[in-house]
């Protein structure tokens, strides 16, 4: 018989979703944990204190760097937003005579630059924790870990592309897709209820898993297919110096003179983007008639992920360059990247985007789920499945209860190493890379329901045990003193750890308390068991 077009688009579906099924979970999951990247790092520096105002910050980075680099060849002030507690400042300091200038800078001192992280309220020099922070999520959801970028990207890449695919063949596969979304029967046969829960967390956010897909794979674009840019130009580096051009700076005169109040430049910086807010101030020759400052927009200050700098003279405060207008492809482009990295959005957005994100990777989670229940009734003897079926429901306990316990080893091992350790940023990266795996191995051996009640278990018990964990090792962030400050982000990252591992404890009992339906006997074995 001739296979129909749903038919096939089925098959596609099943094995589009199961191929890279357990990559594409960690970078749902690790995705959604990133639109509160900036929360995640404050949670894991406990040293820091609270956001400041934008003209406070500026005002006191400048107090900073007159005081210890008057005479500087270039000032570097990364602004913190209302997300952030952490001011980092840097500055290039002269060359030195038939010393070859160099620019750039390098970690806290020596070689090439001198750095320092500050207050944003008050300019004090802080020293928090060294850890990786909300960025390791952010650079493990599309870049990997322990292999070259390059090829982190292509394999993110493959797995947006499965994603992608098995998104619209199911829309094509499902009959009765929008009259799913308002059907949900937990105490139907197993198949038929891990169905319904998949059909519902996918309509429920079906135009964001359609939107962060395609646009994932539009940010991997200069990855997955840079040919249109080797193309038109030399390098990778011209590329984005033509994307994002910088300007040619005059050399130092020798004359004293004093330097623009940095908030008056932010806020003649302002008036041209229309009330934008900046993410950046660079200064040329500071206390010299010749300085120069740049002030970069933030990419998160309107949908269209485009900075865009602004020069300005130092002295006088006016107006010297403003970046080119591109072109309606790259203005596209900068739209989907906004689109995907969802820095534009306001509070109650980016809740938006996370709880649909945790929607599509309750998606991934019962898909994988449902390949192993809908084939189970077929085996031969459940009890005793073959080696691929044992292998899928192996490394469906292993991930999905895996990478969120990984997640949290992260956050144990940032309030539990010395703060003195010798690179501890990188154990707590290696605190997941080892949770993860460890999870898989314990769920092959263990029998299946076991290994799910007790992974789910012990990810609830490490997810919502944080709260208290940290509460003891970094007082000044726990929850109690977090509702004295008004700290209404640390409030709202420990209520939502709180309720993950309810929500995951909730998965561990339902997993224990399932009965599977007792086997229907054929008649055939029932006349061979009679005799007849």
């Amino acid at each position: 018989m001739k296979e129909t077009l749903r038919q096939s688009m089925a098959w596609l579906h099943t094995w589009s979703g199961l191929l890279l099924g357990w990559l594409i979970f960690a970078m749902f999951l690790t995705g959604t944990a990133s639109y509160f990247r900036p929360e995640i790092t404050r949670w894991m520096q406990p040293e820091t204190g609270q956001p400041a105002a934008l003209a406070v910050a500026a005002a006191t980075a400048q107090a900073h760097l007159t005081r210890v680099a008057p005479d500087a060849r270039s000032w570097h002030i990364g602004l913190p937003d209302e997300r952030q507690s952490v001011m980092r400042v840097s500055w290039q300091p002269q060359p030195k005579p038939g010393e070859k200038e160099v620019r750039g800078r390098r970690g806290r001192g020596g070689g090439r630059g001198m750095s320092a992280d500050l207050d944003p309220g008050t300019g004090a020099v802080v020293a928090p924790r060294d850890t990786r922070g909300g960025d390791f999520f952010f650079r493990v959801h599309y870049q990997m870990h322990y292999i070259p970028v390059q090829y982190g990207e292509w394999l993110a890449g493959a797995a947006a592309m499965l994603m992608l695919a098995a998104i619209v063949s199911g829309v094509i596969t499902h009959k009765r897709i929008f009259a799913d979304f308002f059907t949900f029967r937990p105490k139907k046969a197993a198949q038929r209820a891990w169905l319904d829960a998949h059909n519902l967390t996918a309509v429920l956010a079906l135009p964001f898993h359609l939107m962060i897909t395609y646009t994932g794979l539009v940010c991997l674009m200069p990855a997955l297919m840079p040919w249109g840019i080797k193309t038109n130009f030399p390098s990778e580096r011209a590329y984005y110096a033509a994307m994002f051009p910088r300007y040619e700076m005059p050399a130092r005169t020798g004359q004293a003179a004093p330097l623009m109040p940095i908030p008056q430049v932010i806020a003649k910086a302002q008036a041209v983007w229309g009330g934008g807010r900046p993410k950046m101030i660079m200064v040329e020759n500071p206390g010299d008639s010749a300085a120069r400052v740049s002030v970069v927009r933030h990419s998160g200050d309107q949908l269209a992920h485009d900075g865009g700098l602004l020069l300005f003279d130092g002295v006088s405060g006016a107006l010297l360059a403003e970046p080119p207008r591109h072109g309606p492809a790259v203005v596209t482009n900068h739209v989907l990247f906004g689109l995907h990295m969802g820095r534009f959005s306001a509070p109650v957005l980016r809740w938006l985007y996370f709880l649909s994100s945790l929607a599509g990777c309750a998606m991934v989670a019962t898909g994988l789920v449902l390949w192993t229940v809908k084939r189970r009734k077929n085996l031969p003897d459940p009890a005793c499945p073959h080696f691929g079926f044992r292998l899928v429901e192996r490394l469906n306990i292993g991930t999905i209860a895996g990478v969120p316990a990984g997640m949290a080893a992260v956050l144990w091992a940032n309030r539990l190493l010395p703060v003195g350790m010798e690179g501890r940023a990188a154990w707590e990266v290696h605190s997941f890379f080892i949770t993860w795996p460890f999870m898989i191995l314990y769920a092959c051996l263990r029998p299946a329901r076991r290994a799910w009640v007790e992974g789910l278990a012990l990810a609830a018990t490490m997810i919502a045990a944080l709260p208290i964990v940290s509460a003891i090792t970094a007082p000044n962030r726990s929850l109690v003193r977090s509702l004295i400050n008004g700290d209404a982000a640390m409030v709202a990252f420990d209520l939502t750890l709180l309720a993950l591992g309810a929500g995951l404890a909730f998965c561990a009992y339902k997993a224990g308390a399932y009965q599977p339906a007792a086997r229907p006997v054929r008649r055939r074995a029932v006349h061979a068991a009679a005799g007849v």
